[in-house]
């Protein structure tokens, strides 16, 4: 019942959109994209959530400091950029000891055969094995998308980064990680790879599918495309 949002990036892919407004406050059918990631998890239940902020900060700001549900508290990265990794480091203190939720803004998630992707998370999730659980999409459920995609993924739900030229899925931003595996990466700036990287060497890096459709929203073509899929209802 605690989550984080990315949300401190530069969006320089979404240039000139975001020329003068940060690209979590970009809008796709009326809401802004951060607004899409925050009510997912007011819908799971999430009570508080941390958002980090670097770029245009102060505007992030001003649109996330009404919200009731969930309430927000503001990772200040004014000074640096953390990156992923080191933003979710530097949000710790915000969090307890339970497993946190965590997505950026540059994807919306469409729900498929009524798996609403937070609960999916939540009861795939097992203390016992994991350190990290990444909400994974098939490529051919991407929109927005043209790359070779992330991972495999093993009968067990044990993955592994793409080896070859191709892999068949895709990871969409939202993820469940512990506080313990965060607390293992370096000051300063990070990505959030290094800490994969460290679940997968113990065996403790696991996927589940997403049963619905993933809307990359990553640059100016792929928040149109998003824009398009939205029009024709629901997310």
């Amino acid at each position: 019942m605690q989550a984080m949002v990315l949300a401190a990036g530069l969006g320089t892919r979404m240039a000139p959109l975001t020329d003068a407004t940060p690209k979590p406050l970009l809008k796709v059918a009326g809401k802004a994209l951060i607004d899409h990631a925050l009510d997912r998890f007011a819908g799971a239940g999430v009570e508080e959530a941390v958002v980090n902020v670097h770029y245009l900060a102060d505007q992030v700001e001003r649109h996330v400091a009404d919200r009731a549900a969930p309430r927000i508290m503001i990772s200040d990265e004014r000074g640096e950029l953390l990156e992923t990794g080191g933003g979710l480091k530097k949000a710790l203190r915000h969090f307890g000891d339970a497993p946190i939720f965590c997505t950026n803004t540059d994807a919306i998630l469409i729900d498929g055969g009524g798996a609403e992707p937070c609960d999916v998370l939540r009861r795939t999730w097992d203390d016992s094995d994991m350190d990290a659980l990444l909400l994974l999409a098939p490529i051919d459920r991407a929109s927005g998308y043209e790359g070779a995609g992330d991972f495999t993924c093993d009968a067990d739900g044990r993955i592994a980064f793409r080896a070859g030229s191709q892999a068949p899925f895709v990871f969409t931003g939202l993820q469940i990680i512990s506080p313990e595996l965060i607390e293992k990466g370096p000051d300063g700036a990070f990505s959030t790879k290094l800490l994969w990287d460290l679940a997968a060497s113990k065996g403790r890096l696991f996927g589940a599918i997403h049963a619905g459709d993933w809307l990359h929203v990553g640059d100016p073509a792929g928040l149109e495309a998003a824009e398009a899929r939205l029009a024709g209802g629901g997310e």
